[in-house]
């Protein structure tokens, strides 16, 4: 499971034998301020071809070719809501990585606080990296299908889940769907996550438990990632559908306004 980690622990690991630092924003957010030692890995070098989510030896090497290997402890940072941060933690979590370390502090605030900022990019050093994917923090289209307990919460705005918004071609959920804004789950003054507490209260207010399996979806994956890592942080039985509502919609299943 994923370990959270403050911004002086990061300070005192930057650099040393053995940890890899990844900022996971895009390249031109990396390209205006970064941490000393930090590799880019964007998400859109997650990506597959047709815009979903690469296959597992291509996921290896965009964290490989960044210098992560097995033997190296991956510490992930971002800025904003951290779905990033969020999605990247998924990501190496899916590759079988049980190591990852995010930082609970944000950029902005990491800023903020005068701590050290650089604007070059940082050499690289590619490395082997070894995928063992565990399908047990994903879940498929195939898989909600089947699914006849899970709860499903839909991550994205209110506006999106009712169908009020005109992006998608068939607007609306996915039927049976709860939803809870990934906003909801962001921390507050600067932190990653929201307190434990916080989050159980407002899943509760929806009809999530701690003792649910849940499925979490919004449009693309990336916003659902947040909330799988706040309940995956704090104990509940939780995966993660990337596909989510741009593939549920493209496959012709019925919605729900």
């Amino acid at each position: 499971m994923v370990t959270l980690v403050s911004a002086d622990w990061v300070s005192e690991h930057i650099g040393r034998r053995g940890y890899l630092v990844i900022d996971p924003r895009s390249a031109m957010r990396y390209l205006m301020g970064h941490l000393r030692g930090a590799v880019s890995v964007p998400f859109k070098k997650l990506q597959g071809p047709g815009g979903g989510l690469a296959e597992p030896a291509q996921l290896a090497a965009a964290f490989g070719d960044a210098g992560l290997s097995n033997d190296i402890t991956p510490v992930i940072y971002d800025q904003h809501d951290g779905r990033n941060a969020a999605m990247a933690v998924w990501v190496l979590e899916y590759l079988g990585r049980t190591d990852v370390h995010v930082m609970d502090l944000l950029f902005e605030s990491w800023k903020a606080e005068g701590r050290e900022i650089l604007y070059r990019p940082v050499p690289t050093e590619p490395q082997a990296f070894q995928p063992r994917p565990d399908p047990s923090v994903r879940a498929t289209l195939d898989d909600i299908d089947a699914a006849e307990t899970a709860k499903l919460l839909d991550t994205r705005t209110p506006e999106e889940f009712s169908g009020q918004t005109d992006m998608d071609q068939r607007p609306g959920h996915i039927p049976g769907a709860v939803n809870l804004p990934h906003s909801a789950v962001t921390g507050p003054e600067g932190s990653l996550l929201i307190a434990p507490d916080r989050l159980h209260e407002r899943l509760d207010a929806v009809g999530v438990s701690p003792t649910d399996e849940v499925v979490a979806y919004c449009r693309s994956g990336v916003r659902a990632s947040l909330a799988w890592l706040a309940m995956r942080q704090y104990g509940y039985n939780v995966r993660l559908y990337d596909g989510s509502y741009a593939e549920w919609m493209e496959s012709g299943r019925p919605v729900e306004l």
